[in-house]
């Protein structure tokens, strides 16, 4: 099975969390078969909203919740 890493960001309601407030408008990056892969489209899109404190991208190890026990 693939180590599926799902890349996304949008508006936060505090930069230091991960609840994000504006559901309807989620950027999905997309989803990546490796973490290497994931962590740059991540930086990328991370350093492009350096700026706006309200904006958050993060890395979901999706093939963790697939499978929690491996």
């Amino acid at each position: 099975m693939s180590k599926l890493h799902l890349v996304f960001g949008g508006r936060v309601t505090d930069p230091r969390g991960t609840d994000f407030s504006d559901l309807p408008n989620i950027h999905i990056v997309g989803l990546f078969d490796n973490y290497a892969e994931a962590e740059e489209a991540w930086r990328a899109n991370a350093q492009r909203t350096v700026d706006d404190a309200e904006m958050k991208y993060v890395v979901v190890h999706l093939h963790r919740l697939l499978e929690p026990e491996a």
